[in-house]
């Protein structure tokens, strides 16, 4: 839990700790217990309380260890108090509060207690009001959503704010466990959630800040592009991604060059790093400096060799924002030009080189409206002849 507040992610701090991401992610999400195939209970997950940071007011858990050696060297109250820099009545607490049956002074078992102490004890509003909680459970049941209910209720009870909560206030008290919310709907329904997600927890989400990055080299992204995504003077800017078949089983690599629009395709028999880098070497190591400046691709796995091709081809690689497909536009256009030739939900390692080069090249003698009707071969032909 410790590292999880540091911002490492479950699978990460499983690993650094030496136990499964099952275990990890139940010791920091909590889990059910079933019986005959029913829920039966559910374990919280670990106390958040335990390692977060707390105002140096009050003892730590190092300072539980010391006052414990030194009670056990036979320390009196006043010399621990002074050995800490603290005051003497707060080490006498400590040791009024958490000394055990034997006299003994567990410093483990204190300073859990301590954390126990320190959570607050709250109770939700729609807990200690039954006119309220009857309100918003009816809502509920009727499969309305918590922003719906949230602003229902400050048109129907505008004097009353003890008849108000949040959209965030019915969120947790749904995803509570054993929640007063949660109700049978009026109609049935398959999903055991009133959320339309079909969600009784919180999904787990990562700050943007804290996201790991995803390739163990440093990469470069699009921000860093030496050019404005509107600005297609310049040839030699390449965009590229991959076409997926049936069950992602089979991949086929697109490239796209902006200013003229070039199609070239990659015949990739695995959806690998190093199918990707041979595959890009071979087929664009035959351009000159001037129609290969730069290759613009999403963050997939697939080019977890960015280093390997920029090396070999001497072409820096740009990566665009998770979830962002507009930034590479051209590329994303001619992705959906080419299903005229590899349908989705299809197995797409049946196609050979020559049958990629024969789609490449018909597609490459079309017209296009924006290039004045001239064809995407005529225009890198002639920039290619004065290369």
């Amino acid at each position: 839990m410790e590292l999880r507040a540091r911002g490492w992610s479950i699978l990460a701090a499983a690993r650094e700790v030496g136990v499964s991401r099952t275990a990890g992610a139940n010791w920091a999400r909590g889990y059910k217990t079933y019986r005959n195939g029913e829920v039966v209970g559910f374990v919280a997950p670990l106390d958040h309380l335990a390692v977060r940071q707390v105002s140096a007011r009050y003892l730590s858990q190092d300072e539980r260890f010391l006052i414990a050696d030194l009670r056990r060297e036979g320390a009196s109250i006043r010399a621990i108090a002074a050995e800490l820099g603290r005051a003497a009545s707060t080490i006498s607490r400590e040791l009024r509060r958490n000394t055990g049956p034997g006299g003994t002074y567990r410093p483990f078992e204190a300073h859990r207690h301590a954390v126990a102490r320190r959570a607050r004890s709250h109770r939700r509003r729609v807990e200690t009001n039954p006119e309220l909680r009857e309100v918003v459970g009816d809502l509920i049941g009727q499969r309305w959503s918590p922003p719906q209910i949230a602003r229902h209720l400050r048109a129907r009870f505008p004097d009353r704010p003890q008849m108000q909560l949040c959209h965030e206030s019915i969120y947790q008290a749904i995803y509570q466990p054993g929640s007063v919310l949660v109700r049978p709907a009026k109609v049935a329904s398959v999903q055991r959630s009133p959320l339309r997600t079909g969600r009784d927890h919180r999904r787990a989400h990562q700050r943007v800040d804290r996201r790991r990055p995803r390739f163990a080299e440093p990469m470069l992204t699009i921000h860093q592009r030496p050019f404005q995504p509107t600005d297609r003077s310049e040839a030699g800017h390449w965009e590229g991604d991959l076409i997926v078949g049936r069950d992602h089983a089979s991949v086929i690599g697109t490239l796209v060059e902006r200013r003229t629009r070039m199609v070239r395709l990659l015949h990739l028999p695995l959806r690998t790093g190093a199918a990707l880098h041979r595959a890009l070497a071979d087929r664009m190591g035959d351009l000159p400096p001037s129609l290969l400046r730069t290759i613009t691709w999403d963050q997939g796995t697939e080019m977890a060799r960015h280093t390997d091709i920029t090396a070999d081809l001497g072409v820096p690689i740009y990566f665009c924002d998770p979830h962002a497909p507009w930034q590479r536009g051209s590329n994303e256009n001619t992705n959906g030009l080419l299903r005229q030739y590899f349908p989705k939900r299809t197995d797409l390692s049946v196609y050979g080189p020559e049958h990629l080069r024969a789609v490449e090249d018909e597609l490459n003698a079309r017209p296009r409206l924006v290039l004045a009707d001239h064809t995407l071969a005529e225009l890198f032909s002639a920039l290619l002849a004065s290369a």
